[in-house]
Order: C-alpha cells, then sequence, then structure tokens
C-alpha cells in the first residue's frame, strides 16, 4: 500500500494562495494532488504529471472526479513546453517527490527491487525507453562503474562493474536476482543494516530514468515557471537529489557571488528566491508508520524577483 510522504507538510508549504495554479511534477497514486485540490477554491487548478503508466489511470479516475485537475503522462522536466501548449503563464507552486515510490518497489515485475525477482527492468516509464537489462547488456565496463560511482557513491564500482560484465559473458543478466546476486558476491565489504546491492540497484536506476538530469532541467527552467511568490517544494530520498537541490535553492537566496569588499547594494545581489524555513524530514511518527520515510528531506524557497 502506497503512503504519501509528508503529505501534510508539503502541501501546506506549496499551497499560498487557493485560486492558484499548481503542478504535482511527481502524481504517483495521486496522495498529494488529492490534498492540493482539498485546499484549491473553484477557481484553483492543479497540474499532474507523471512517467508511470499505472499513474495515468489514477490520474484518469481523478480527472474525472476533479475539472480542476490536468494530468500528462511524460516528465516534469517537459513542463515549460507543456505549460506553453495548455496556456498557462504562471504558477504559483511546484511540487516534486523524487525516487521511486512503494508500488514500485513493490511490484517485482517492475524490476526496482533487489529483494524481489523479476525482470531487470527498472524503467518508470515502460512504454519507452531502454530497460536496465538492455544497457547492462552492452555497456562498456568503464560506464558502468562510472555510473555506480556517481550515481550510487558505491566505494566498489570499479570491481563490482567487472564481475557485471563477466557474468553477462556468461550468461544474460534478464533478472533483478541475476544481477542482485553479482553484486553481492563482487562487494567485499557489506554495510551494516544494508544490502549490498542498494547502491548499484539505486545507481542503474537513475541512469535508466534519467532521474538526476531531469532534475536538472526542472530546476534550470523552474524560476521561469513561477510567478514571484511561487514556491518550489521538493522532497528527495537520497543525498545526490537532496545536494542538488540544496545547492540550488541555497546559490539563488545568496545571489551573485562577488569578492569581499565590493561595494555593491543589496538589490544588485540579483537575489530570486528565499528559502521557506529550514530542511523538514518525517517526524519518528511517521517513520513508525512507513519506514521508507526515514531518508525524506523536503526543502522549500519561494521566488522573489
Amino acid at each position: 500500500m502506497h503512503q504519501t510522504v509528508l503529505l501534510r507538510e508539503a502541501v501546506e508549504a506549496l499551497v499560498t494562495s487557493p485560486s492558484g495554479t499548481y503542478v504535482d511534477g511527481t502524481f504517483g497514486r495521486g496522495g498529494h494532488s488529492r490534498f492540493v485540490l482539498e485546499q484549491l477554491d473553484a477557481d484553483g487548478r492543479l497540474l499532474g504529471v507523471d512517467k508511470d503508466p499505472v499513474a495515468c489511470e489514477y490520474a484518469a479516475r481523478l480527472c474525472q472526479e476533479d475539472s480542476r485537475f490536468s494530468f500528462y503522462h511524460g516528465s516534469f522536466a517537459d513542463l515549460p513546453a507543456r505549460l506553453e501548449a495548455e496556456g498557462i503563464v504562471a504558477l504559483d507552486g511546484i511540487l516534486l517527490d523524487l525516487g521511486v515510490s512503494s508500488p514500485q518497489l513493490d511490484e517485482a515485475d517492475r524490476g526496482f527491487s533487489f529483494m524481489q525477482d523479476g525482470p531487470l527492468d527498472m524503467r518508470m516509464d515502460t512504454s519507452r525507453g531502454e530497460t536496465a537489462a538492455q544497457w547492462l547488456a552492452y555497456a562498456p565496463v568503464e560506464d558502468i562503474a562510472e555510473v555506480l560511482k556517481e550515481y550510487g557513491e558505491e566505494r566498489f564500482a570499479k570491481r563490482i562493474a567487472a564481475a557485471i560484465v563477466k557474468a553477462r559473458d556468461e550468461a544474460p543478466l534478464t533478472t533483478t536476482g541475476q544481477l542482485a546476486r553479482v553484486v553481492s558476491e563482487a562487494n567485499p565489504r557489506w554495510e551494516k543494516h544494508k544490502h549490498p546491492a542498494t547502491r548499484a540497484f539505486q545507481a542503474i536506476r537513475i541512469k535508466v530514468n534519467r532521474e538526476l538530469d531531469d532534475l536538472a532541467d526542472l530546476l534550470a527552467s523552474a524560476l521561469d515557471m513561477l510567478k514571484v511568490g511561487g514556491r518550489l517544494v521538493v522532497i528527495s530520498f537520497h543525498s545526490l537529489e537532496d545536494r542538488m537541490v540544496k545547492r540550488y535553492m541555497r546559490d539563488r537566496a545568496r545571489g551573485e557571488q562577488l569578492p569581499a569588499g565590493v561595494p555593491v547594494t543589496d538589490a544588485a545581489l540579483n537575489r530570486r528566491m528565499k528559502l521557506v524555513g529550514k530542511a523538514v524530514k518525517a517526524s519518528d511518527v511517521e517513520v513508525g508508520d512507513n519506514v521508507r520515510a526515514r531518508s525524506a528531506v523536503m526543502r522549500v524557497a519561494e521566488k522573489i524577483a
């Protein structure tokens, strides 16, 4: 069962005007979206976005239930073009709940989990693109190692990459169970309370779905899409995403970084955003109800110019 993380905290940070226009860039099963709609009046509007075809089924039902809601199947990186097509000039808020959802992890045939044996797919959008199995079948060992190191922060990236290539030369890697075994056997130092394939699976999933690329694209266009006073609310589940979001918000809140002693007015620093509160984490109660909430970090920034 899917449990929406930081539901109340995220929506309360996002919705500043009941008649505003908002985007839920990671619709999932609609938990955040439904709560956003509860905060909006008759003039409010919400656009949902998701790569997952299953999310489209849930969104279609919500579209029928509520005329204030619309949806498109795709990446939030494509938001600027979509807003233009829908005639939306500026947004009051953008919400992103990054990473994979509980249903995606729990369904073995999606290929995200090393805990259940299933096809080695890992695509959030199963209607297009290359599966993890397809990429691993031909990727050079250097590329695999780089992905494991950069996206998984895997200390033994080269060793594990070599083991993957050796294994695929003997037989195609087509299931999550096969990959988990190869990675586990190649990992010489298992972390306490963490499956040895955790970092590798995270890295390959991020690669297959262009997760960090999509996030970078969204951040690059966020200020142009938001109106003054509009907010960007991002929930991250691992350090790579959170680091990107933290730096983005911090840099735009600081403005231009000039050498010390340069005589400039505050206005000349071109501050574009202000930080709204500190980073928010799930409460002990929420983590007790949903262990996957333990790594969630929410950051909020508001456009000021």
